[in-house]
């Protein structure tokens, strides 16, 4: 036994002594030759000097492929196919602004595989791509380095759920530390997520240019999730809003204010919504008007529909409008001409006026599309906590 044992403490040595009987040493093809080139330019899409853009696609086996461009005046272009299968279109000049696009490849919808840029909420809608201010960055343009985007997580009482909310920091945050900020509680619409303000909106950018431009008060805005069920109707039933209501005031807002040097008092809080969001702001702020000061929605689903029920969503709201005077600095309604919401919403100003109700509307030669949104948000953000801070 001894001897076994004398025997395999040699051989374990020569293990460890001699590696080359562990291992053979193979030979190294790795390298990098060809690599030290320059970047190809870019496929598609490609904005061109003079505003417009020209989309390709490689797919050598089509029959037929069409772009199918923009967002609510939706136009669908043939394109033509080379030598070496790839489909292309030129199209424009368009103006400057955010754009979405896809493919339809033998009638099949396609996405632009070399375009990483996403219309993202719900489901994914197709590509976008954004054309550059002629005369200097637009509005919604990076320009004024600044702000940050934080995402927390967070367990919804109501949903009894964990969640996950996008906070926008201004850069005047981390420059007084004594210093305590106003909030903007921001909701997206019905094919959106709680990011689609910053991805789609463009929200951090535009309040980074209006606060560098002296336009627009440093303000935290706070981005949450809008649905209940994940369906438009649980984000917009009078049970839904009362959830995602309850969720708000007894999750949200003490999770900010225990998080972030904030100020706590109605006059400092404001609450805004486009689409579906824009329906929850509403009805959530004029149901808590002790705790928001400024109410903002923007193309409302809801409200442009001649059957809501103040009286349902908003209990004696209407007994007494005159509160809403009194309480609020700001009730802020809008609807793009072209959106089918329009005359709704023309109704719904109408009504207001009648029982005596001072608004501000805002109306502009746009669809159901996020450049409509932005515009808003921009006009909307530069009327808050003004001239208290």
């Amino acid at each position: 036994m001894d001897k076994m044992n004398k025997v395999i403490g040699m051989l374990m040595l020569l293990l460890v002594c001699v590696p080359e009987l562990c291992a053979q040493k193979g030979k190294n093809t790795f390298n990098t030759d060809g690599w030290w080139k320059p970047a190809p330019p870019k496929f598609s899409p490609v904005v061109n000097g003079d505003g417009s853009i020209t989309f390709r696609l490689r797919a050598a086996e089509a029959r037929q492929v069409e772009l199918v461009f923009d967002e609510w005046e939706v136009r669908t272009m043939p394109m033509q196919k080379d030598t070496a299968g790839v489909w292309s279109v030129t199209i424009g000049p368009v103006g400057p602004r955010l754009y979405q696009y896809y493919y339809k490849v033998d009638g099949r919808a396609a996405l632009d595989w070399k375009d990483p840029h996403l219309k993202v909420g719900t489901e994914i809608y197709g590509n976008v791509v954004e054309v550059g201010g002629t005369d200097g960055p637009r509005f919604d343009e990076f320009c004024a380095p600044g702000g940050e985007v934080h995402i927390l997580s967070y367990r919804s009482t109501p949903m009894g759920s964990l969640r996950k909310l996008w906070v926008y920091v201004p850069a005047a945050y981390h420059e007084d530390a004594a210093q305590e900020f106003p909030v903007l509680y921001l909701r997206h619409g019905g094919g959106d997520a709680e990011s689609s303000w910053v991805r789609d909106g463009r929200a951090d950018v535009i309040l980074d240019n209006l606060i560098a431009a002296s336009k627009a008060r440093p303000m935290l805005v706070v981005m949450t999730c809008g649905f209940t069920d994940g369906s438009w109707a649980g984000g917009s039933t009078v049970e839904g809003i009362g959830l995602l209501e309850e969720e708000l005031l007894t999750d949200v807002i003490p999770l900010v204010e225990k998080r972030y040097r904030v100020k706590k008092d109605r006059q400092h809080r404001a609450i805004a919504g486009l689409s579906m969001g824009g329906g929850q702001a509403f009805v959530i702020g004029l149901r808590n008007m002790d705790k928001f000061a400024y109410v903002g929605e923007f193309s409302a689903g809801i409200l442009s529909d001649d059957k809501f029920d103040f009286d349902r969503y908003i209990p004696g709201l209407m007994d007494s409008p005159s509160q809403i005077n009194d309480q609020l600095e700001l009730l802020w309604l809008s609807c793009g001409t072209k959106d089918t919401r329009y005359q709704g919403h023309l109704n719904l100003a109408d009504f207001l006026r009648q029982k005596g109700v001072r608004f501000t509307f805002d109306e502009a030669p746009w669809g159901h599309e996020w450049q409509f949104w932005r515009l808003q948000l921009a006009e909307f953000v530069q009327k808050l906590f003004f001239p208290i801070i």
